[in-house]
């Protein structure tokens, strides 16, 4: 056992709130413990001198069932623990390879390459790059069906087998000169094997275990000084004070897609509505009586009496442009596409002091309002400061009319932001509640149910590549749930990595469920994956740059000393 350390600080916790803990960490290593089955309750802070009995009856549904797992816990303090779980061994049948991106038969000249086409096309490469002294294969590729997805994706042309990734510059080089694009994959990464009994590995993964009948402290989130910025998962956990945190929900990276930093999809902060859904997108709901995972849908409005409402598009983002759609008379869909922008070229948006120090600047209309929803300006362009406390109502296109139209200098204007359970009624939230944007949905009432199609990450136009590589290969993620127990659980696993395989979406519902999950959902996931305890950064992130700026990140606060 090692030893106890016992510690006293004082911490900001959130925004406007501070917290004193004193707090028990204890690291005992565990083989095979499941630390949210339903037969096994997440541990507590044991005595120094207490042995704590490990369990055999548990491990992860991933891979062969008979490979080696080993599993270390470390209380946090009481009611909260890491669990660091480490399944497999390297696997010498897996190597680097060339993978080619095939032309689209699209008549469209400007269809990109994709790693996917049908087996006449792969073929008409493969003896292409054949007949230029390469040997070239073609593989068929079919993904376990999901239950809106998968199945037959198509096919791919691989060239060659390395044993490092340096090792295939050459033949990279050589697919180039025939005329195509190539990158070089490790076979490791594909997915294709699914929870095979061939499969061996390694897999690294983290667990955060929170049982709220013992856990004294908040599991919440936050999106650091603004939305509009990005901060590390480590600089949001120190600004807090926080026991540990994890990266959260999906958001704009590229400033051509929107505001860096802004959720791509439902974001509540203390109680307090900051970013419209992604369509019907699972969210992940935190308060006081728990984690809940729901489905929400947008309603948002604005208003003066006497005058018909105008509708409100979304709030603190970009007019005019919605990253991963799925919201009103967008282009080219109103259904939720993954890691895609639609636009819509007349809306009105709504911002809040959240937001940052002034406004998306541009022409159109924009009105401010203070803490009492009264008017005191019309501007006729777009770009201010938020008045503390108030907000501003920005419209264009042939939005900027209507608004005009509506909003009077002194007058009041009622804005609604209101996020909608699945039976219509509006989402009740305190300063406590949070909610954190996903998808999909991974386990349902107990029940693997990986919704990839209904939550957009199914492109009908793409040969199946997106499909192939965002949810068929294996990469790193983020995930979410509750167990029978109401505990929740919050899990990161390394990918993109010899060393750590990652999950496809198909495995990381297995692996939800095996862990205990009655209810789970995917979170963003890939070079945002971040686990951090203690300041310190748990995990391995994939960036060759280091741990990624994120958008928000859920976060374990310590409770108050009593």
């Amino acid at each position: 056992m090692s030893s106890t350390a016992t510690r006293s600080l004082t911490m900001t916790a959130g925004r406007h709130r501070r917290a004193v803990i004193t707090a028990l960490a204890v690291s005992l290593p565990f083989a095979f413990l499941t630390p949210a089955g339903p037969s096994s309750a997440a541990p507590t802070a044991p005595a120094p001198d207490q042995q704590a009995a490990a369990s055999t009856t548990g491990h992860l549904d991933l891979g062969a069932a008979d490979q080696p797992e080993t599993r270390n816990v470390t209380t946090l303090a009481p009611g909260l623990t890491r669990t660091t779980i480490t399944r497999g061994t390297p696997n010498q049948d897996f190597f680097w390879t060339a993978e080619v991106a095939v032309p689209s038969t699209s008549p469209d000249p400007d269809a990109p390459a994709s790693a996917l086409s049908t087996q006449a096309q792969a073929q008409k490469v493969a003896d292409k790059l054949n007949a230029a002294g390469l040997i070239a294969r073609v593989e068929h590729v079919q993904s376990p069906q999901l239950a809106d997805a998968g199945g037959d994706l198509g096919y791919r042309v691989r060239v060659g087998q390395f044993g490092t990734k340096a090792d295939g510059t050459g033949t990279v080089d050589q697919i180039k000169a025939a005329g195509y694009k190539a990158s070089v994959i490790y076979t490791g990464w594909d997915g294709d094997a699914g929870t095979s009994e061939d499969d061996r590995g390694p897999w690294n993964l983290q667990v955060l275990t929170i049982d709220p009948k013992e856990f004294k402290g908040d599991l919440t989130a936050s999106f650091g000084p603004n939305l509009e910025n990005r901060e590390t998962t480590s600089q949001l956990s120190a600004a807090t004070g926080a026991l540990a945190a994890v990266n959260g929900g999906f958001f704009t990276m590229d400033p051509a897609a929107g505001a860096p930093g802004d959720p791509a999809g439902a974001a509540v902060h203390d109680g307090k509505v900051i970013s419209e859904p992604v369509g019907d997108r699972p969210s992940l709901v935190l308060d006081k009586n728990g984690t809940s995972i729901q489905r929400l849908h947008w309603h948002g409005a604005v208003s003066a009496p006497g005058a018909p409402e105008l509708p409100l598009d979304g709030v603190d983002r970009v007019p005019g442009l919605i990253r991963n759609c799925g919201g009103t008379n967008d282009t080219p869909t109103n259904l939720p596409l993954h890691d895609f922008t639609c636009t819509d070229a007349n809306e009105i948006v709504s911002f809040t002091p959240e937001y940052g120090p002034a406004t998306p600047a541009g022409p159109g209309l924009e009105v401010v309002l203070d803490a009492q929803g009264t008017v005191t300006a019309v501007n006729h362009t777009r770009g201010t400061a938020v008045p503390a406390g108030g907000q501003t109502v920005q419209a264009i296109g042939t939005d900027v009319d209507k608004l005009a139209a509506l909003a009077v200098r002194g007058k009041k204007l009622k804005v609604d932001t209101d996020l909608l359970t699945e039976n219509g009624k509006t989402l009740t939230t305190t300063p406590t509640t949070d909610v954190v944007n996903g998808g999909p949905t991974l386990v349902q009432n107990g029940q693997l149910d990986v919704t990839a199609k209904r939550d957009g990450m199914v492109r009908t136009n793409d040969s199946n590549s997106f499909f192939y590589g965002w949810v068929h290969k294996r990469n790193p993620r983020t995930f979410a749930g509750v167990d029978a127990q109401g505990r929740t659980l919050v899990v990161t696993a390394d990918g993109r990595q010899t060393t750590s395989l990652g999950l496809s979406l198909n495995e990381e519902a297995h692996v939800a469920k095996s862990l205990g999950m009655v209810n789970a959902m995917n979170l963003d996931g890939g070079g945002s994956t971040t686990m951090v305890q203690g300041g310190q950064v748990v995990n391995s992130p994939s960036d060759v740059t280091g741990e990624r700026p994120v958008g928000d990140a859920l976060l374990l606060l310590p409770g108050r000393k009593t």
